[in-house]
């Protein structure tokens, strides 16, 4: 009789191999409390327990409802758990402890992995930028504003609707006002549109009144998590001028049950675009002493068909960057927040990253399977996976990020 394979014998080329290892909360039907895992091919390893069993000394930051004491914990001890949780789920030794320890990941329920303290988006791809400013400013001189090549331009959202991976997003309502209304009318959005970022996760908080230097974002930021910033374009559009997004980016947030730790990442350190315009210093990553971009290959899929690829690797502005932008001015960082990329978007038409893009504000609609599209109707799903190149040839997974569209009740 052939000897079973253990769910520790990962499938060469998996994504989600010993490689990477990202970090989620998971519940079982048989214990329905919320507690910290760790991916490993098609299995989920209930890290606490795991460091109970071992008699790990990081057992008090794993066995936790969330990944916030982790994060709190800093870099040196996110590495040195890391490095632990490899060799657990790598050394032969360990598998008799293990083995019982892993849930099959169709088997469990996942949930929001920290608590967001504080949420931030920004407006980092100049392909995005340049494309929306020809859509709304066609007879501009330059469709970038003249702040754009400056500084990282964004703004504060809302903490309290970023929502799970799986969580349905229930169509907003607001006032809206098209140019030719006279005047403004009350209803549920018609131009429900997403956007396909990448978002990172603060762990190690500063103080207020202190700048967060280019060089200290690897101290900071504990990973990343693929998220879609669902947008009202239509609500948008009225209430923003002058003081920018309200309602109409609100509503829901949607990011992956999944945080891939930075050091997950390191194969898929990549420079950023040439700079067109000199930055200054706070911002000036030139002699930096690694590259400030990441490789990652973004999908966007509605309802099962994909739509576009966004490349992460042509984003102008760096997470570096946009975390010292977001401190400069002395706010501090709170363990948990967290902060969008803004759209992804190439500079080819099929990697735009959200429907404004995709369809030109509405003139050229989307031939799906199912129906063309413009904006997102009720009942449409919308997923986001990614990856990214990892060492050795390997593929690092970074989970997806899915939302359907019900109607408010």
């Amino acid at each position: 009789m052939p000897e079973q394979s253990s769910p520790l014998d990962v499938a060469e080329g998996d994504p989600f191999g010993p490689h990477n290892l990202p970090y989620g909360v998971f519940s079982t039907p048989d214990r329905p409390e919320p507690r910290v895992g760790v991916r490993i091919g098609d299995h989920v390893l209930d890290a606490g327990a795991a460091a109970l069993a071992l008699g790990s000394p990081y057992a008090q930051l794993l066995a936790q409802p969330d990944l916030t004491a982790l994060l709190a914990a800093g870099r040196t001890a996110w590495r040195d758990v890391r490095r632990a949780l490899t060799a657990w789920v790598t050394v032969p030794a360990h598998r008799a402890d293990m083995e019982p320890l892993l849930h099959a990941l169709d088997a469990v329920t996942l949930h929001l992995p920290y608590q967001v303290a504080d949420y931030v988006d920004f407006y980092a791809s100049e392909h995005h930028a340049t494309n929306v400013g020809q859509i709304f400013r066609p007879d501009a001189e330059t469709p970038l504003t003249p702040n754009w090549k400056h500084l990282p331009i964004g703004y504060h959202g809302r903490a309290g609707t970023v929502v799970v991976s799986g969580t349905d997003v229930v169509r907003p309502a607001g006032q809206r006002k098209g140019p030719a209304d006279p005047a403004p009318v009350f209803g549920p959005s018609v131009r429900l549109d997403i956007e396909a970022e990448v978002g990172f996760v603060v762990g190690t908080p500063s103080a207020q009144g202190t700048a967060v230097p280019l060089a200290d974002f690897r101290e900071h930021v504990f990973g990343v998590s693929l998220l879609n910033d669902w947008s009202a374009r239509d609500i948008q559009a009225w209430e923003y001028v002058p003081l920018g997004p309200f309602l109409g980016k609100s509503f829901a947030t949607s990011v992956s049950a999944w945080v891939t730790p930075l050091e997950a990442l390191d194969a898929a350190r990549t420079a950023p675009p040439a700079r067109d315009l000199p930055l200054l210093p706070y911002l000036d990553d030139a002699d930096e002493d690694e590259p400030g971009g990441y490789d990652l290959r973004i999908s966007v899929a509605v309802n099962g068909h994909v739509v576009a690829e966004p490349p992460f690797s042509t984003m102008y502005w760096t997470a570096a960057q946009q975390l010292a932008q977001m401190t400069v001015n002395g706010a501090s960082l709170r363990t948990g927040d967290l902060y969008g990329s803004g759209t992804v978007s190439g500079a080819e038409p099929s990697q735009r990253g959200c429907l404004l893009e995709l369809t030109w504000n509405g003139r050229d609609p989307l031939e799906l399977p199912d129906g063309k599209r413009t904006f997102l109707e009720d009942g449409d799903t919308v997923t986001l996976t990614a990856w990214a190149p990892g060492p050795d040839g390997t593929r690092v997974g970074l989970g997806e990020v899915t939302g359907r569209v019900v109607p408010a009740a």
